[in-house]
């Protein structure tokens, strides 16, 4: 293309099953594009159909990475996820071609292109095994209680209920002896960004979803979730806090019938859905949103075409997310 792309990050936002991976891979067929996944189930083998993973075929039309990295009993934090990711990003820019971040994993996207510096994980799980026996034992209130007591700034971020939340910072304090907002600073990353947002209203998205589930379904996801099962990984840790995976491990087990695991499913990816809309927020001016469907590519192309060659983007009222709220 004759245009200096060193340094350059493209990212391809929106909620979970807007349709970013066919986009992502439209736009490759375009420009130097490799594909950085974001999405935080995505790196663990044999959970392929639930996660809606790109294809073996999609991955070898285009470099994929950070996909398929880590069994499922090696669970990834914030901070791996960042280090590996940050490698993988000078890697493709160094050999002249430029990385699309692609993923719905809020929390991983944002600390990504805004610079966050986690914290340390600790070297064993004691003092998370503690903190969750406390909440057991004096409730979440109490919990929230002891955190403020020691950063009263993270304390007032948090919901008391939240306690996988609460713990984690309580055991940042009582691992490092550094309170956990200390650690909530940002180092903007060395390079050029583009943030691109794909919308659909809520209800067309919404029927989008319930359509995959049951697509997923007859592609053989029970039989997955079971291969998890044999393969001894706790239903209790973190590689079955994927969407829909703990609820059809239920169902295999015996504990809930069939169609109430398939209306948690649903219940909780919608709920996602609203949570993802909070990182990813319609009037963000640094996320050019667009209209999900067959045209998103073309006018994502032509975005980015714009921003490689410098010329002004479109106006910002115009990059409104439409219709995610309605």
């Amino acid at each position: 293309m004759g245009i200096e792309r060193e340094n350059r990050v493209v990212a391809l936002l929106g909620p979970t099953a807007v349709g970013k991976t066919d986009c992502s891979l439209k736009l490759a067929q375009q420009f130097p594009f490799e594909i950085i996944s974001s999405d935080s189930r995505l790196f663990y083998h044999g959970m392929d159909i639930g996660t809606a993973k790109p294809s073996l075929q999609e991955r070898e039309r285009v470099p994929h990475f950070l996909i398929d990295v880590s069994p499922p009993t090696d669970p990834w934090s914030l901070q791996r996820y960042l280090q590996a990711a940050r490698v993988v990003i000078d890697e493709i820019c160094s050999r002249g071609a430029m990385p699309l971040l692609v993923g719905g994993t809020g929390q991983y996207v944002t600390a990504l292109l805004e610079g966050w510096q986690p914290p340390p994980r600790p070297e064993d799980d004691s003092i998370r095994i503690s903190l969750e026996a406390f909440a057991e034992r004096e409730g979440a209130q109490a919990l929230h209680q002891r955190l403020q007591e020691v950063d009263p700034q993270r304390a007032s971020e948090l919901d008391p209920r939240n306690v996988r939340r609460v713990i984690r910072a309580l055991e940042i304090y009582e691992s490092t002896g550094n309170s956990p907002s200390s650690y909530r600073k940002k180092t903007p990353p060395p390079y050029e960004i583009l943030r691109i947002g794909l919308t659909m209203p809520r209800e067309a998205l919404y029927k989008r979803i319930d359509q995959r589930i049951d697509q997923m379904i007859e592609n053989g996801w029970i039989n997955e979730v079971q291969a998890l099962l044999d393969q001894s990984v706790p239903v209790e840790s973190s590689t079955f806090s994927a969407i829909g995976y703990a609820q059809l491990a239920s169902y295999l087990r015996g504990e809930i019938p069939f169609d109430e695991a398939l209306i948690q499913i649903r219940r909780i990816t919608r709920s996602f859905v609203r949570r993802q809309a909070n990182w990813f927020k319609p009037d963000d001016p640094a996320i050019h949103w667009l209209p999900a469907g067959p045209q998103a590519s073309e006018q994502a192309a032509a975005l980015i075409k714009r921003w490689i060659a410098g010329e002004p983007l479109q106006d910002q009222e115009q990059d409104k997310q439409p219709g995610l709220d309605d």
